[in-house]
């Protein structure tokens, strides 16, 4: 039964992330997992809001926009997590409640405008890139605080924090701490930018051990992906 899988996998990722907290000191309740849906059906969203999972997590539009139409009645906070391009941003400020794919001053400019004319707060977090990879989306860390500056003083939107993906081929410990230092130099401007978005199923432990706020598992929570139908 299709529930009781995502029980299990709920429980699992669940203890996993507790202990990654009890190993470096923290709480399990100063992580938030994201559970990230693409290409699942909007009926798993549904079951993991009746085992209680609140944040979920989306990375394109179409498939999001649909399912949050759907789900609209239930009490989850919508995540979009991919890339984000500009001609999207109208429908992705129309149900996303936080954006983690920040990472252009044109990018802030569409989502300030669009989230003021539909009457939107939206929160940001400005993704960073943590390596050379421009596939992967991510300020540069030299235009971090820049670009954090300009998400502050737009309308429409929250600063939350920053959001990155560890490199691949990279020690994800290594990646991860350089977040965390990142993280606090944008604290030391923004102290309401508390959100550290980091891991994914098989880094989430690193990602705990340096600081992450939210951790985006969608694999060991649901299983391996499948093709999305339109």
């Amino acid at each position: 039964m299709r529930r009781d899988e995502i029980a299990a996998g709920l429980a699992e990722v669940d203890a996993r992330i507790a202990e990654a907290c009890h190993a470096v000191g923290r709480d399990r309740s100063e992580v938030t997992l994201i559970a990230v849906t693409k290409t699942r059906p909007a009926e798993d969203v549904r079951i993991l809001s009746e085992l209680g999972v609140r944040d979920v997590g989306e990375n394109r539009d179409q498939e999001a926009a649909r399912k949050a139409h759907d789900l609209a009645g239930l009490p989850l906070t919508w995540h979009f997590v991919g890339q984000l391009q500009t001609n999207k941003v109208r429908s992705v400020v129309g149900y996303a409640d936080v954006i983690h794919s920040v990472d252009r001053l044109r990018l802030v400019e569409a989502i300030s405008g669009e989230a003021v004319r539909q009457g939107r707060d939206i929160g940001c977090l400005v993704q960073i890139a943590l390596d050379d990879d421009p596939s992967r989306g991510g300020v540069p860390p030299a235009g971090l605080l820049e670009l954090c500056d300009e998400v502050a003083l737009a309308d429409g939107v929250r600063l939350e924090g920053v959001m990155a993906v560890a490199p691949l081929g990279e020690e994800p410990a290594r990646a991860f701490a350089r977040l965390r230092d990142l993280a606090a130099r944008v604290q030391e401007q923004h102290p309401q930018a508390t959100v550290i978005s980091a891991g994914m199923s098989e880094d989430l432990a690193e990602a705990v051990a340096y600081g992450a706020t939210h951790v985006r598992v969608g694999t060991a929570l649901l299983g391996r992906r499948k093709p999305f139908v339109r």
